[in-house]
């Protein structure tokens, strides 16, 4: 009798968390569906507004960095041991 009470509990369980885990993925599906979504309405009204105003700099490209130091390679043949 102990032994058909676990097997129902255990199927009872595995059934919720199997209705759970569905669940759980449709709203994964429904949350990837509103980012794509986002993500579009978002490439859309950036073009619409470029082409408003065709002379304005695009604020996605951080401005020009000074000129970066440039680092040399330096053999260790060429650094003399101090005696």
């Amino acid at each position: 009798m102990l032994l058909w009470l676990t097997a129902v509990i255990a199927l009872l369980f595995a059934w919720a968390s199997w209705a759970r885990a569905r669940r759980l993925a449709r709203k994964l599906d429904a949350l990837s569906q509103s980012y794509w979504e986002l993500r579009y309405d978002f490439t859309r009204l950036r073009s619409q507004v470029a082409r408003l105003d065709p002379e304005a700099e695009p604020a996605a490209q951080p401005p020009p960095a000074a000129e970066a130091p440039t680092v040399a390679f330096v053999p260790l043949s060429s650094i003399k041991k101090k005696d």
